[in-house]
């Protein structure tokens, strides 16, 4: 009778441990049956960075489909409005490594900042250069390929693409928003486009920062909503965007969000999970 308790436990990490191996396996499959269909797309020419981007979105789907089939006890609630953005910046904090391919996995056309360092990784790196990414570097041997995206942003964001960016540039380990990075704001001044303030809540619950295991357990409900939209012209500077931004998601996230100071520095976001 005294051991079943003491079972339990170690039990639930076996789970959690085969679990996790399952979706690594479906993640890591795609290094392998997905480069000779990115390969085609690329020979496509101008087509080819869209047909990869919907690649990429259907491939994270479906493994969001499959966290949804082995993680019952963990509950998703996405509102239609964020599936519905359009031609715009979408600002989001980051609370999980699953918010970016989360964030792909809701729009067809997608481009997000990427730290510098992801484009070495080979194959990978090839992919991010061909789904069209931006490094996050405004100097050095990515520099020249962060200009060329940046200034072909106006057209893809005006044909419907949207540029989702985590401009805390890291995971928050305690759900406060840390420090902002300014550039995707300057961005999205540059271009004319709206800002749609996404705030991604609970996914720290289901991939604990410092974990190497999934916790497949719950009960827990994954929160995707859009809470505010700025139009950065209407606004004096980009600080004050900023700090709009801020307080929508410190209004999202609730008390534990306290602000940090604002920060104008360059950062990028983590495209793994």
């Amino acid at each position: 009778m005294d051991a079943a308790p003491a079972r339990r436990p170690l039990l639930q990490r076996a789970l959690d441990t085969a679990i996790t191996l399952l979706l690594w396996v479906y993640f890591l499959g795609g290094f392998v049956f997905l480069p000779p269909v990115y390969i085609a797309a690329h020979l496509l020419g101008a087509r080819g960075e869209r047909t990869i981007q919907r690649l990429n979105s259907r491939f994270y789907r479906g493994f969001f489909a499959l966290v949804r089939v082995l993680m019952p006890g963990h509950r998703w609630r996405v509102r239609p409005e964020v599936r519905a953005v359009r031609s715009s910046v979408v600002v989001c904090n980051h609370v999980s490594y699953l918010d970016s391919i989360l964030m792909i996995s809701l729009f067809d056309r997608h481009t997000t900042l990427v730290k510098g360092r992801l484009f070495d990784i080979p194959v990978f790196g090839t992919m991010l250069r061909w789904a069209g990414y931006i490094p996050a570097a405004a100097e050095g041997r990515l520099a020249g390929l962060m200009v060329e995206r940046v200034e072909r942003l106006r057209d893809f964001l005006a044909a419907g693409g949207n540029l989702f960016v985590f401009p805390e540039g890291t995971r928050s380990r305690d759900g406060r928003i840390g420090r902002f990075s300014s550039g995707a704001f300057k961005v999205a001044r540059h271009c004319g486009a709206p800002i749609r303030v996404v705030s991604i809540r609970n996914t720290d619950r289901m991939f604990r920062p410092g974990s190497f295991a999934f916790d497949t357990r719950g009960p827990n409900t994954v929160h995707v909503e859009l809470v505010g939209t700025l139009e950065p012209s209407a606004h004096a500077s980009t600080a004050a965007v900023m700090e709009a931004v801020r307080a929508m998601l410190a209004a999202a996230a609730g008390p534990a969000a306290a602000a940090d100071p604002i920060s104008l520095t360059s950062a990028g976001t983590d495209a793994q999970p």
